[in-house]
């Protein structure tokens, strides 16, 4: 009888304890809230050659602290705006707060969670609403979801579209707000730091495809319709990938002078440094946008098993109607990323 009352006594006091932490995360958690970052460093010595490791240079920047900022979500139906300084300036001052819309995973009663986190990357849509899709979807399967804003997007829009010249630099830039949010979405109080995950789709994967080679500190990668081999994309892929290559005709740019730039983010050229066991590569077989080839050509190059490539009978746009099985299957890898993660502690 006495170790039943002072077994129900320990659960009370438990539970007082976890409301008062649960309370006290609320109050930090809140408009106007700062805290400190710290940029991961990246190890160039795992560097194949001196061309991957001058790669690898050319996306970096000096290690240093920075400040993260909670902003209200206006016109969106997310919790709270992070925002954080871009590791590179461009021209364009309101395009150098990096953006992300954090949709914050709650309990029944609406409390916030102390949960993993997923980044998610959207696609070249201005209005990103395959990137929101991904969000809340997996939001509502209690993770924290962070929707970055690539360069010259939503809150970094500067009011015109970018030149071909300044996309190029820009994409180079993107590469390093995804490497930064890492760090940026591990310092909130709330956030499991034993499992931040990276999805992103279209842009947003090729993007990721090559953060997923320059760096491993993400510990899942969710790569949707993406590959490598960008100017075989840019040469041969329909739709999106023609209509910035007539932009790119238009503006009477060189191929001489394109492949070198491209050079520099080819997610090709980093892929020996992709963590195989990580990363997940969703393809359409009739893909016209990001060919399958290329796809292909990624996952050879990542050294992709089967299992981690996983092909649809689809093309970039009917993809879509798979979004409910993409999104278990996240939710499975991710389940079982964090049993992985947390079994030192259980030692």
């Amino acid at each position: 009888m006495i170790y039943t009352r002072w077994a129900l006594f320990s659960l009370l006091l438990t539970g007082i304890f976890a409301g008062e932490l649960l309370a006290e995360s609320s109050v930090i958690i809140q408009l106007g809230s700062q805290f400190q970052a710290q940029d991961t460093e990246t190890d160039y010595s795992k560097a194949d050659n001196d061309d991957q490791k001058a790669g690898l240079e050319n996306l970096s920047w000096i290690p240093q602290s920075f400040s993260v900022e909670l902003e209200a979500a206006d016109k969106s139906d997310a919790d709270f705006l992070v925002r954080f300084p871009s590791p590179i300036s461009s021209q364009h001052p309101e395009n150098d707060r990096a953006c992300l819309e954090w949709y914050a995973a709650r309990d029944a009663a609406g409390q916030l969670l102390n949960r993993p986190a997923i980044v998610v990357v959207h696609e070249s849509g201005r209005s990103m609403p395959v990137g929101r899709l991904f969000a809340r979807t997996l939001n509502r399967r209690a993770y924290h979801t962070f929707l970055l804003h690539l360069p010259s997007y939503g809150k970094r829009s500067w009011g015109t579209r970018p030149t071909p010249e300044e996309l190029l630099v820009l994409i180079r830039q993107a590469i390093m707000d995804v490497r930064r949010a890492y760090d940026a979405v591990k310092c909130l109080p709330i956030i499991d730091p034993n499992c931040i995950a990276l999805q992103g789709t279209s842009l947003g994967g090729l993007v990721n495809a090559t953060v997923a080679g320059v760096d491993c500190q993400y510990d899942a990668v969710f790569l949707m319709l993406a590959g490598g081999d960008f100017m075989s994309i840019i040469a041969n892929g329909q739709k999106d990938a023609a209509k910035m290559r007539k932009e790119l005709e238009k503006a009477k740019i060189d191929p001489q002078i394109l492949q070198p730039v491209i050079h520099q983010i080819e997610p090709n050229r980093f892929a020996s440094g992709v963590q195989a066991e990580k990363v997940w590569l969703y393809s359409g077989k009739y893909d016209q946008v990001i060919p399958l080839e290329n796809a292909l050509s990624f996952a050879k190059a990542a050294n992709l098993t089967p299992t981690h490539h996983i092909l649809m009978p689809a093309n970039h746009y009917s993809g879509i109607i798979y979004i409910p099985v993409i999104m278990q299957h996240i939710h499975e890898q991710m389940e079982a990323v964090m049993k992985s993660n947390s079994l030192p502690n259980q030692q």
